[in-house]
């Protein structure tokens, strides 16, 4: 039974059998079928509401296969420190909250990076201490592997000059061997972050319908999760509540695994609006804080490789052990040692699946952010059948860090050209809360290699690596889409697919690149439902 029917349009499907249309039918949550409009328009009856949407272009809905769904709906209560230019602005921030809170109550916030400050230094608690000396203080950095705390909440937490580094993390200490306040990696980052009071289920769920509202009208339909069960629980009051709006892929880290084997949980699970994904790892650390684990030192720093976060042994067990189970893994390696370590975790494991007759496309592993490479390991990805799962925001936020700490071998860092072209799948994403979630920002960010401000230049940075829209439109939808398991439901559209799809106001295939950022979303629709709608 036809109940809605779209009229008027320039579909672009991202179905090779019928790429353009100007009409679609929906049965219920899914297209039931695509052509012209005098085809479709006599398949209306009494009860079909009939959209005419003006021959505004129309696409399939974005997939975010990278982010933070926890963070990001946190985000919105607290301290917003993101890419502030200054840590003097950093701490204007803190002490105005800090006149808002009584003494005591922790003070939260994240986005900072020393990066963007003139003389690129680390801050300290001392710093913090000076705006906020009764009320602990915890920041988060951009890259979600370092926090900045004051010494309030170094107190609160019973960390001491004499707390030993926790095993994958750092508590940065200055020659005297005082605690700085900085804290590098999850490890050590969690000794502090666990004695913040945590938000309740309720509030968590409440934040993520603004969140979820955000998302809709940036484009987002669906998303792929990364954050800890407490996000799983609110997703599931929303879903009970028939308020989950966007399709999610809820990954599992690693500390819960045991969980999910001991109850027999396997990919998939769920259904097309709340499903399990794959074990999450982290092989090392990021970029910002120069943790992530390279082959030779970082630029400058002779003695510096970046932190193992989980060894190479821990991960194959890890790793063999869930897919036996039916699982597969994500694992964030950003460095070209832990990319290496990674891809030689998979080689094994691909063999002993093999041996059981499980093919590729039934265990489908990935690697998250895949940063940097080594030349040696560049083709591997596609030869393993493991996807990309890259944010192209991030090469044009890091390349000056890259630059830097990286040197020459800069190159070889957020190759996404180069991974489609060895035959890896490509699955693109944010990573927000570290960069904003809105996905014209990534699209934009695929084809030009630019920055909003038009830098590095008007070629972009390493241009060899620019993607064609197509190409880039089919990594945010079609390749979530079959990492998800999803590849029938979800990334063109075509009869028996999702009815998920947005309405733009410009023809994105038509436009030059310098136009992408300024493209708007007038329409979100979602299981044959607007969810956001501007135009008439």
């Amino acid at each position: 039974m036809i109940e809605r029917i779209i009229l008027n349009a320039q579909i672009i499907t991202l179905n090779p059998a019928q790429p353009r249309a100007s009409a679609l039918a929906i049965a219920g949550p899914r297209i039931a079928a695509v052509g012209d409009d005098d085809t479709i328009r006599a398949l209306a009856r009494p009860h079909t509401i009939i959209d005419d949407v003006g021959r505004r272009p129309i696409i399939p809905g974005l997939t975010d296969a990278h982010i933070h769904w926890e963070g990001v709906a946190h985000s919105l209560a607290s301290v917003d420190v993101f890419e502030v230019p200054s840590k003097a602005e950093a701490l204007r921030r803190v002490a105005e909250r800090v006149r808002q809170a009584p003494p005591g109550e922790w003070i939260v916030g994240r986005g900072w990076s020393q990066a963007y400050w003139a003389d690129q230094a680390f801050p300290t608690a001392a710093d913090l201490d000076a705006v906020a000396p009764q009320n602990p203080v915890y920041l988060g950095a951009k890259s979600g592997h370092a926090a900045w705390v004051n010494s309030a909440a170094l107190r609160a937490a019973g960390v001491t000059a004499s707390t030993p580094d926790p095993t994958g993390g750092s508590l940065q200490r200055d020659s005297a061997g005082r605690l700085t306040g900085l804290l590098l990696e999850a490890p050590a980052m969690a000794l502090v972050y666990r004695h913040i009071p945590s938000l309740t289920p309720e509030q968590t769920a409440s934040l993520m319908l603004e969140a979820q509202r955000r998302a809709w009208a940036s484009g987002l339909t669906g998303i792929h999760d990364f954050d800890d069960p407490s996000c799983l629980v609110a997703l599931q009051l929303l879903r009970e509540r028939g308020e989950l709006g966007l399709r999610v892929v809820k990954n599992i880290n690693d500390p819960y695994i045991e969980h999910a084997h001991a109850l027999g949980l396997r990919w998939g699970f769920g259904d097309e609006w709340l499903r399990i994904g794959g074990l999450k790892i982290f092989a090392d650390g990021a970029l910002g804080p120069r943790t992530a684990h390279m082959i030779a030192p970082y630029e400058g720093e002779p003695d510096n490789f970046g932190i193992v976060v989980t060894d190479k042994e821990q991960m194959h067990e890890w790793v063999l052990r869930a897919s036996l189970a039916g699982i597969p893994s994500t694992i964030h390696a950003i460095g070209d040692r832990a990319v290496h370590d990674v891809l030689d975790v998979y080689e094994a494991v691909r063999q002993a699946e093999a041996a059981r007759g499980i093919p590729p496309q039934m265990r489908r592993h990935r690697i998250e952010h895949v940063q940097i490479i080594h030349p040696d390991d560049a083709a591997r990805l596609g030869q393993l059948q493991v996807i990309a799962s890259m944010q192209p925001i991030h090469a044009t936020s890091d390349y000056e860090m890259a630059e830097r700490y990286w040197g020459a071998r800069a190159g070889m860092s957020y190759n996404w050209r180069l991974q489609l072209e060895a035959g890896a799948v490509l699955a693109f994403g944010s990573d927000a809360p570290v960069e904003p979630f809105e996905p014209m920002k990534g699209i934009y960010a695929a084809v030009t290699r630019c920055r909003p401000d038009g830098s590095p230049g008007p070629d972009g940075w390493f241009p060899e690596q620019r993607l064609d829209i197509d190409t880039t439109l089919r990594a945010f939808t079609q390749g979530p889409a079959y990492a998800a398991g999803l590849e029938r439901d979800l990334g063109m559209l075509a009869p028996g697919f999702l009815a998920d799809l947005l309405v733009l106001d410009r023809d994105l295939y038509a436009i030059s690149p310098d136009e992408i950022l300024d493209t708007e979303v007038l329409g979100t629709m979602i299981g044959g439902e607007w969810r956001f709608r501007l135009f008439d």
